[in-house]
Formats: structure tokens, C-alpha cells, sequence
């Protein structure tokens, strides 16, 4: 017999059928009398999922019929909502501020869609839009912020600026230490029924001062929910596992211990989740062995490593600290690849020819003994010297060729080059910043990345073929409007550009901003404009990697989708495809709160050493650009601190600067001096707003923008949106959206 659930969606899809309450419901179901309370529970979880909808008459109706989309919003600073549907194939909605209700960054929510008549207009039409009517679920009930007081009540200012309505609280009491104005909070939202009044809440915890050693990041860790510990229970599971393999471990495993098996990481890397070799097969053809650690092997479904590994999603790097997936007893050590230890793996086998064509590929469990680990810097000193004597040197000369090679066929092939330059913060033993690196994508970085991408394909075209549920990797296409915004603004610079529903129109313009001086803000601008990676049962493709078929297949140590992906490809018994929907929801949004938390974590960072500059008055030169332009100052990035902010006219003292909104530059009314985007500058810090999150920047005295002759533009557009204050603009390799780590 059919489930309820199913009954109901079978009746409500059918095309004679009229709304009806859950009386009529109930007779039409044929549902016996002592059922009724099952089928109103039944109702009711599927109109909190936002699958139905009551209408007027409290009748059902199934949500989509009403217009009515489920989703996930999230907020930018100017209080606007973007749902990402609940259903695949949907496009995104825009939420204006006035509608988004009482949701918050993250929440589920249930949305309007509104529908305008086509009438006689022709092209292409705008981005949906649509209006908040419910709550579904409260991403995070617990909110971080700065505790203040008014003349009559106490109120809380949240850290997060996608937040804009203080907080309303009573006086702290039982929470463990007296709180104090100025102090560091967290906040019990209670129940917030209307956006035209203050949510309320209760202080359940005092951080402390924020300048108090490690309140910064403790206020991270609690506003974005990431734990410090594991439970008790998954510690134990972990530790009986044991540290070495075991011969009962080996049954049914390829030997692959004689290979020249070799990692290659970041310095400061511990755990090691993919591995290579490499030898010849033919005079025009290379056997390529990808060992991925098989952490499966371990984490069993339904045990409380993999409850707890679900919870989290992955891995979190803060910039102090990781937030691991899963213990140290895995992650560190047994299913790390390290060098000089056995160690299992699910391995991919290539047949791949000189050129970078895969003649063939094989899945199966292998055990490795890996024999080197090196570092990035370390493989690109071999490089760097052309010849080596070494058998496992050659190896990664001869892997650095194959790499390039399948970099070039897969560039050939439509991928684009969104890399941007990343950095890493460095603290002393106090936490505080020292200095910020720059880390190139170099190389060494290129030859492994190149592998993993390779496999991630490969497992994701046999899933496909065996036609098993599986979680893989989306980067849908960017939405045609945007893209149509956003050539206007390239054309509006002079700078050529063909249709960029064309790939190649893409790359083209890519290759071009590279060489130009506005080209760093106008890049800035096309990665503003395309969709977010995320995780689906339906494999929709990889925009930004030009791949139809993409999952994550090499990172299981930090991922618990590659988990989920080993499981599918190896396992007989395998996951529900609607169980296997819902954790790929669940785990789009803990990778962005990863995300999100990493960048707040740094920013708290380079904050307080900003503020050490402006106490001590020794401010250091920054190079940056001009990324946007408006009529109370102009945006900039600043590479060398990776973070962005704003330069305000007030601070401009050589001359009264005028806006030009036609031609989207600030011109000198004395010196006719212009400030352009693209424009080459070099600024100190001026002011930096710790609520807002915003750093303001002024020119230094040394240098001012030159005179540059007024071409009229070939045509007008809109001005780029430029990223928030404080926020990185970096981008994955070969993925659109943000890096969490090689094989994106």
C-alpha cells in the first residue's frame, strides 16, 4: 500500500482535482476515520517542507500550483534575498528588502513567485522575483553581537552585517559572568513575528571584551555554530579502529605497494587524502594510478562517526585553526596517505594518451605505501631543474608534462580561468597577524590539481553509466540577464566584447582583461555574476570546469560528499535518492558556512591589525585598484591585505571631485584629475567600522589618480556591485565560486 504522502501528491497532481480541506481529503483518500490524526500530521510536515500550501478555506494545494517556492535565502548587505529553489532546474529569485519578511541569512523559506504578463514585450526577461509568506526553518537560532544599552533597554548589534535589526534583550543574568557594555554576546532569538518591529532575544552567553585574547575568534566559532569537540561516543569509535592496518583490511584490495605512490600538499598540510603515480604503458601512452584515502572503509552509515560527519559536512580552515570532519585518529592519522605506512585506498586507473585523452579507466579498493611526501615548493624546485637522476624526480617531471597537457584539452575544451591570487595569514604565538603571503597557483599546484579533476569526472561518468543515486557537483549556468548586464558594463569601459552565451566569447574576454589595467575589477564583476557551486542528486554540469559530467570524489577525509560519492561507487547497499537530496542541501549549506566562517575569521584579523596601524600611526602603502566608482567615493581591492573597502571623498583634500554618472568616473573640478575603475593606486588605511564590517581607505599623499583623457564610452551600463568590505574575491581552481581545496 502506498504511503500517505504519496496518496496525497497522487490525488493533488491529478488534473480534475479541486482544493479540498483535510475532511474531504480524508473521504476522497478513502482514510478510515481512526487514521485522521496521521493524515493531518502527514499534511502539516508536508506544508512545513513547503511542499503544499493551505489556501483560503484552509484547502491544499501543492505549493507550485499557488506559485509558491521553496528554498534556501540568502542575504546580502543591503538586506536583499536570493532563493536558491528547492528544485532542481529552477531559476534563482530576487528578494527585495521589503519582502524578505522576518527571514534571516540562511534560513528555508517558502516564496511568491511573482508572474508578470508577457503582453507584447519581446527579449529577454529580468531575474524572477518574489515575496517571503513563511518561514520553513531557522537556519541558526543563535545570533553573535555586541551587547549596548539605551536609555530604557539593552540591546545586542549583530556581527553579522546581513543582519540589520539590533537585537532587543533584557538584563543578562545566570550566564556565568556579569556581561558589560561593549561586551561580546550570543544571543536565543525568540519567536520574531513582523520586520517592523526589533526581533527580541536572551544572552545565554558572555564572550567578553572584544579586544580580550581570543574572544575574536571564539565570537566566530559561536556565530557560525562550529564545534570545538566531538561527542564522547564518536572519540571511542574512532580510537577502536586502531592506528595501523590490519590483514583482514587487505581482503578483496588491489596491491599497489610496489608503485612509486608520492603526495604532494601544502607545507603546513597533516592530513593527505589523494596520492599519486605514474608510468609509461606504451611510447604513446601513460598508466596514472589517482588514490583517494578510503575513508568509507571506516566510517560505516549509520554509525556516530558518520552522524557526526554528516552534521558537519566538512571541514572547516579557520585561520587559526581547522574544525575537522572527523577526529584525528582518521583525519591525521589512518586514513591519512602518509609516506612509509600502509595505508587503504579507492583507486581510479587511467589509460590516458600523451595528448590527455582517457583511453580507459578502472575503479577498484587498493592498498598503497606511499614513498614521498612533498610539498608545493618542494615540486617546484624539481621542476625547476630540468633534469633529475632520481627515479621518483622523474616521475614528477614526467606527471608535471601529462598535467599541462590535460590542462591545455580541458582549457581547449571551454573551461575558464577564474583563478584569482590567494593569500595566507600568518599569527604569532598570541594570534596576532604578522604578515600576509601570497600563494600562487603555480605549477606544482597545477600537477595534482589536474589529476583530481580527472578522477572527479571519471567517477562522475560512471555513476552515470550505472545509473546509481549519487551526490554530484553543480555550477549551473549564470542566469542570461546578468550576463547581458554585465557585457554592458565591459562595453561601456571600451573594452570589446562578444555574446557571452558563447564559451568562447568568455574565455576570450578572460584572456583579454588579463592583460588590462581595469581588467582585475572587471573580472571581479563576472564572477559577481555567475551562480554558486553546490550539491544535487541530478547531475546538471560544471559551468565554470565546461564539464557535463562532475562530482567530488578526492577530498572524503574533509567532504563528507566524496563519502557519500565513494559509497555510491563501491557499496551494494545504497542510499534512498531522497535521503541523498536532503544531505545535499544539508551539505551546500555547511560548505557555505565554512566558507562564510573562514572569511570572518581572517577579516577579524586583518581588522585588529588595521586598528594597530591607526593606534600606533605607523600606516603602511598599500597597492590597489579601483573597482568601482559612485558618487561618494570610490571602491578598491587591496591584493596585498585580500580584502576590499571603500575611499571616501571626504578623505580626497587635493581637489572637489564631481560624479559623472554617464561616463561612471569622479573628475576634479580644479585639476580635472579622474578616477576611473581599473585605475592604479596606492592607499593607507583610514577608518575601520568593526560593526558594519568595512574598512575605509584614503590615498596616500605620494599618490593621486593622473589625468586621463574623457572618451565617450561606446556605451552606458550599470555599475559593478563591488564586494563587501573585508571580503575575498577568490576564486577555486576551475570552479566559480570559492576554493575548498584541489579537485573542486
Amino acid at each position: 500500500m502506498k504511503k500517505i504522502s504519496e496518496r496525497i501528491f497522487s490525488l493533488l497532481g491529478r488534473k480534475d482535482y479541486i482544493p479540498a480541506d483535510s475532511e474531504e481529503l480524508m473521504r476522497r483518500l478513502r482514510v478510515p476515520p481512526h487514521r485522521h490524526l496521521e493524515l493531518q500530521a502527514v499534511l502539516d510536515e508536508l506544508e512545513q517542507a513547503g511542499s503544499l500550501a493551505r489556501i483560503k478555506g484552509s484547502r491544499y494545494v501543492q505549493s507550485f500550483e499557488a506559485d509558491l517556492i521553496s528554498g534556501r535565502i540568502r542575504m546580502d548587505r543591503a538586506g536583499r534575498g536570493f532563493l536558491q529553489p528547492d528544485e532542481a532546474g529552477l531559476k534563482e529569485i530576487v528578494i527585495p528588502e521589503s519582502a524578505t519578511g522576518t527571514a534571516l541569512h540562511e534560513d528555508r523559506v517558502l516564496v511568491r513567485r511573482e508572474t508578470k504578463p508577457k503582453g507584447l514585450r519581446t527579449g529577454t526577461p529580468g531575474p524572477d522575483s518574489g515575496v517571503v509568506v513563511r518561514i520553513l526553518e531557522r537556519r541558526r537560532t543563535q545570533i553573535v553581537g555586541t551587547l549596548q544599552r539605551g536609555q530604557r533597554f539593552s540591546y545586542v548589534v549583530p556581527d553579522d552585517p546581513r543582519i540589520p535589526h539590533d537585537i532587543y534583550v533584557p538584563e543578562p543574568r545566570d550566564v556565568g559572568r556579569r556581561a558589560q557594555v561593549g561586551d561580546k554576546v550570543v544571543v536565543e532569538l525568540r519567536e520574531w513575528l513582523s520586520r517592523n518591529t526589533n526581533p527580541e532575544g536572551e544572552v545565554v552567553e558572555v564572550l567578553g571584551a572584544p579586544d580580550a585574547a581570543g574572544v575574536d575568534m571564539l565570537s566566530v566559532l559561536r556565530q557560525y555554530d562550529l564545534p570545538l569537540h566531538f561527542p564522547k561516543l564518536v572519540l571511542q569509535e574512532a580510537n577502536a579502529v586502531g592506528s595501523t592496518i590490519q590483514a583482514r583490511d587487505l581482503s578483496g584490495r588491489q596491491d599497489c605497494r610496489r608503485h612509486r605512490v608520492i603526495t604532494i600538499d601544502p607545507d603546513d598540510a597533516k592530513d593527505f587524502d589523494d596520492a599519486i603515480s605514474l608510468e609509461r604503458a606504451s611510447p604513446g601512452q601513460w598508466r596514472l594510478w589517482v588514490h583517494i584515502a578510503d575513508v568509507s572503509h571506516y566510517v560505516k552509515p549509520g554509525s556516530a562517526l558518520d552522524h557526526e560527519a554528516r552534521k558537519r559536512g566538512n571541514s572547516t580552515y579557520l585561520v587559526d585553526r581547522v574544525i575537522p570532519m572527523l577526529p584525528e585518529a582518521l583525519s591525521n592519522e589512518l586514513c591519512s596517505l602518509k609516506p612509509n605506512v600502509d595505508r587503504l585506498t579507492k583507486c581510479v586507473e587511467f589509460l590516458v594518451s600523451t595528448d590527455g585523452r582517457v583511453v580507459n579507466a578502472k575503479f577498484y579498493s587498493a592498498v598503497i605505501h606511499s614513498q614521498r611526501r612533498f610539498t608545493y615548493r618542494e615540486v617546484l624546485a624539481i621542476l625547476q631543474r630540468k633534469s633529475a637522476s632520481d627515479p621518483i624526480e622523474q616521475m614528477v617531471h614526467q606527471a608535471h608534462e601529462l598535467a599541462q597537457n590535460l590542462r591545455r584539452a580541458r582549457f581547449k575544451a571551454g573551461s575558464l580561468e577564474l583563478d584569482f591570487p590567494e593569500t595566507k595569514i600568518r599569527l604569532d604565538e598570541q594570534g596576532h597577524l604578522t604578515r600576509i603571503e601570497k600563494v600562487e597557483n603555480d605549477v606544482s599546484h597545477q600537477l595534482i590539481e589536474e589529476f583530481m579533476l580527472l578522477a572527479n569526472e571519471a567517477v562522475a561518468s560512471r555513476l552515470m553509466h550505472l545509473h546509481r543515486p549519487a551526490v554530484y557537483r553543480v555550477h549551473e549556468e549564470p542566469d542570461e540577464a546578468r550576463l547581458r548586464d554585465y557585457r554592458e558594463e565591459v562595453l561601456s569601459h571600451n573594452v570589446p566584447c562578444g555574446n557571452l552565451r558563447q564559451r568562447s566569447e568568455v574565455q576570450r574576454l578572460l584572456l583579454k582583461l588579463s592583460s588590462l589595467p581595469i581588467g582585475p575589477a572587471l573580472k571581479i564583476g563576472f564572477l559577481k555574476s555567475l551562480m554558486r557551486a553546490r550539491y544535487a542528486v541530478e547531475p546538471l554540469g560544471h559551468y565554470g570546469l565546461a564539464k557535463n559530467k562532475y562530482t567530488h570524489f578526492t577530498s572524503p577525509i574533509r567532504r563528507y560528499a566524496d563519502l557519500l560519492v565513494h559509497r555510491s561507487l563501491f557499496d551494494q547497499k545504497l542510499s534512498s535518492p531522497s535521503m541523498l537530496k536532503q544531505t545535499a542541501e544539508h551539505i551546500s549549506t555547511t560548505e557555505r558556512n565554512s566558507a562564510d566562517a573562514e572569511r570572518a575569521s581572517k577579516d577579524v584579523k586583518r581588522f585588529a591589525y588595521l586598528n594597530e596601524q591607526l593606534k600606533s600611526g605607523r600606516l603602511e602603502r598599500y597597492p590597489a585598484f579601483v573597482t568601482d566608482v559612485r558618487n561618494f567615493g570610490f571602491f578598491v581591492d587591496v591584493p596585498g591585505l585580500a580584502m576590499s573597502g571603500v575611499v571616501p571623498l571626504s578623505t580626497m583634500e587635493d581637489d572637489f571631485y564631481v560624479f559623472d554618472a554617464a561616463r561612471g568616473l569622479l573628475v576634479g573640478r580644479r585639476t580635472r584629475r579622474i578616477i576611473r575603475l581599473g585605475d592604479q593606486i596606492t592607499v593607507q588605511v583610514a577608518k575601520v567600522d568593526t560593526f558594519k564590517k568595512q574598512v575605509d581607505f584614503r590615498l596616500t599623499k605620494l599618490d593621486s589618480p593622473k589625468a586621463r583623457p574623457m572618451t565617450r564610452p561606446q556605451h552606458s551600463g550599470r555599475a559593478i556591485e563591488p564586494p563587501a568590505a573585508g571580503k575575498q574575491s577568490r576564486v577555486p581552481r576551475g570552479e566559480s565560486v570559492r576554493r575548498t581545496r584541489r579537485g573542486q
